[in-house]
């Protein structure tokens, strides 16, 4: 640990120089009562430049008494800073002396009060502001493994968490079955926190979490400060719930932590009681859990910082001789210390799906994947596009022919957060399409892969890639706060030159009731044959219906950006999932004359969901074409006739409603454009009900890669009648 003392002011012992002491007091106006003109004894004198004279607060008066009473308090401020100055040069010069970086903090001389002067309050000596972080956004938050209701702790609370109750502070979802005894908030010392008054998952700069606490008397020092700092980042990842996926968990701190000070003594010498407050820098599951923090001393109801501790590191391990991750052939023969919220044990947690999408693929899934970490490899997306966090069973046997043919099956969970991004940007009721086939996708396609689709041949470089499917949503379900579990079967495999296809059947279910239904076909691609894409036209350049048509219908636009602007636009995609900036229309045009729509959205090599699908292997998520199209329809429809007379509407996904797509080939961040088109081809209308069915498809420069048929949306007022 580093200490830097950035206080410019030392004290003084003895008797302030006063070159008026022995003067008699020339007649003049009274003095106030020293209580009106004098801080208490315990206070430092003010600085100089914070100095309000006399003079200044009553400008009109002049006798020569006030001029010699101005004149006694600038002397005796002068000499009183350079007194300290003169202290500071000498500490220093010890202190090189001695061949220390840094002076240690310790109790410094105080400063015997000086006689009563008229003065202004000090103004607050602090540390200056921390240098600004950038605020995560919210698909980049971190996922808690756990929640809790709790957001304070007091000191009863403190002390059975650090006896190790964890389940008895913060709720069932943290309990490990006895596993967490060795998660310790404190080291050997104690409990430097007396109180926790609070506990944000998305509070502070960063918006990564905040931890305000109060601090046991008398208040700690130098180390102390970072071991506080320290304790409240391990409250906190403790609330995250990092110590759950690892079996038998202990602390481990990093090193490197950096103290700085206000002052000799800022603590001891504060005017008013003070606090710590944490702030959470970053938190990552991989290569362990672990997470790093900013801590100030703060003057509460002030703000004036007295010391800062930077880069506070935390992490967690497993216990001595525990396996983190399966064993030869994906077994698992011991639990591996993750257990769902109703106490199910999971095969498989979120620290080995990090792992899987951007980590050490042998801790994933098993030593025979060791060699695909660090390369271009089948992963599932990370950030907030990773829709899996656990796989409670799997039923197949890894290499085995008869498994990979056809019949192997596993069970997958996912959490879906109400304060997840998506329901935030969604135009949707609940849950919007495109996460629908991104967690049904990405659970899917697991079981194939775990059971060895690619370990024919390690090291052939393949890409994974959806070729299409059928999907239908069962019942219309608020997903916000619900845990799904997915079935996933492996229905068959096909190997072909430069390429293998894999089919599965998937069935996703909410409170034991199922909600969404659907098969789906994946390839893995060499290079060689992902850089030969046909799409769906052989090659061909198809052009689409509004360039094919002659003369050229006349179009009127849709300025969805513009409605988008507004915060008070109802029913509008935002965020992250603004796929859409203007839509053109042809109003009774298209293949089956009900209405055409077209849109051309330029791609950004940047855009957000390059870094998350996939890790060395960036393309757009098929789903996220999808959920353009259904944002084009959407935007129609709320423009049009047909949703006049709704009261309140909002988008849900239609019920019954069999959807089918397919793909034949990817978007790359080169690729420069994408351009959609939409054949309206049938409006239903009923009681506070409208759906709209279309055909759809998608371009990329010179290829058509992407057809959507009876692709659906649907507008309906809260209560209505089902269909």
């Amino acid at each position: 640990m580093t200490v830097v003392d950035q206080a410019e002011r030392l004290d003084f012992v003895g008797e302030p120089f006063d070159p008026l002491a022995f003067a008699a007091p020339a007649p003049g106006p009274a003095a106030a009562p020293p209580s009106a003109q004098s801080p208490p004894p315990s206070q430092s004198a003010p600085s100089p430049h914070a100095e309000t004279h006399p003079a200044e607060t009553n400008p009109t008066e002049t006798n020569p008494t006030e001029l010699i009473r101005q004149l006694r308090a600038t002397t005796v401020t002068a000499h009183a800073s350079a007194l300290r100055a003169q202290a500071a040069l000498q500490l220093r010069v010890l202190a090189g002396l001695d061949g220390a970086s840094a002076r240690p903090v310790g109790p410094a001389p105080a400063l015997p009060p000086a006689p009563a002067l008229p003065r202004a309050p000090a103004a607050p000596v602090g540390l200056p502001p921390a240098p600004a972080r950038p605020r995560v956004t919210t698909e980049a938050s971190f996922k808690p493994l756990a929640r809790s209701a709790v957001r304070a702790l007091g000191p009863a609370d403190l002390d059975r968490l650090a006896r190790g109750g964890i389940a008895d502070v913060l709720g069932a979802p943290y309990d490990t079955d006895g596993h967490d005894r060795s998660v310790r908030l404190a080291a050997a010392g104690g409990l430097l926190l007396a109180s926790v008054e609070a506990v944000e998952l998305r509070g502070g700069r960063c918006g990564r979490g905040l931890v305000r606490a109060r601090l046991v008397g008398p208040a700690p020092h130098g180390e102390g400060l970072v071991e506080a700092a320290a304790q409240a980042a391990r409250l906190f990842a403790v609330y995250l719930g990092l110590h759950l996926c690892l079996l038998d968990a202990h602390f481990v701190d990093g090193a490197g932590a950096l103290l700085e000070l206000a002052g000799p003594d800022p603590i001891g010498a504060a005017a008013g009681e003070v606090e710590l407050v944490v702030e959470v820098t970053d938190i990552d599951l991989v290569p362990r859990p672990a997470l790093r923090a900013d801590a100030e001393i703060r003057v509460v109801g002030r703000g004036e910082v007295l010391a800062r501790v930077t880069d506070v590191a935390v992490g967690l391990r497993e216990g001595d001789g525990r396996p983190v991750g399966p064993g030869p052939g994906g077994t698992t023969p011991v639990w591996l210390g993750r257990a769902n919220r109703f106490g199910d044990r999971a095969m498989l947690s979120e620290f080995h799906m990090a792992h899987f999408c951007r980590g050490d693929q042998a801790i994933a899934l098993g030593p025979e994947f060791a060699g695909y970490t660090g390369r271009k490899a089948t992963r599932l997306p990370s950030g907030g596009l990773l829709l899996v966090d656990r796989v409670l069973e799997v039923h197949g046997t890894r290499g085995d022919p008869a498994s990979l043919a056809g019949g192997a099956w596993h069970v997958t969970e996912y959490d879906a957060p109400a304060d997840s991004w998506y329901f935030a940007d969604t135009a949707n009721a609940s849950m919007p399409n495109c996460v629908y086939m991104e967690t049904s996708l990405q659970a899917a396609l697991m079981v194939g892969y775990y059971l060895g689709a690619t370990l024919g041949d390690p090291a052939a470089s393949v890409s994974l890639r959806n070729l299409g499917g059928t999907a239908r949503v069962l019942r219309e379900v608020d997903l916000r706060d619900a845990t799904i579990r997915q079935h996933s079967t492996l229905l068959s495999t096909t190997d072909m030159p430069g390429s293998s296809l894999q089919s599965f059947a998937y069935t996703l279910s909410a409170d034991g009731e199922p909600f969404y239904e659907g098969e789906t076909m994946f390839g893995y691609f060499s290079d060689a044959a992902l850089a030969n894409q046909t799409g769906l036209d052989a090659g061909r350049s198809v052009p689409t219906w509004l360039d094919a048509t002659s003369p050229r219908p006349a179009t009127r636009t849709l300025d969805v950006a513009a409605r988008r602007a507004d915060p008070a636009a109802r029913l509008c995609a935002r965020g992250h999932l603004a796929l859409l900036d203007t839509l053109d229309v042809v109003d009774g045009g298209g293949r089956y004359g009900e209405g055409y729509l077209h849109a051309v959205r330029t791609i950004d090599p940047d855009d957000w969901f390059f870094a998350r699908h996939f890790h060395l292997d960036p393309v757009i998520p098929g789903s996220l074409g999808v959920e353009t199209v259904i944002q084009a329809m959407q935007e129609w429809l709320l423009d049009s006739p047909y949703a006049e007379g709704l009261v309140d509407p909002a988008f849900v996904l239609p019920v019954d409603a069999p959807f089918t797509w397919k793909y034949r080939g990817q978007f790359l961040p080169t690729d420069g454009e994408t351009r959609l088109e939409v054949h309206l081809k049938e409006i239903r209308r009923a009681p506070g009900r409208v759906r709209v069915t279309a055909d759809a498809s998608v371009w990329k420069p010179g290829l058509r890669i992407y057809e959507l048929i009876d692709v659906a949306v649907e507008l309906r007022t809260d209560g209505a009648a089902p269909w």
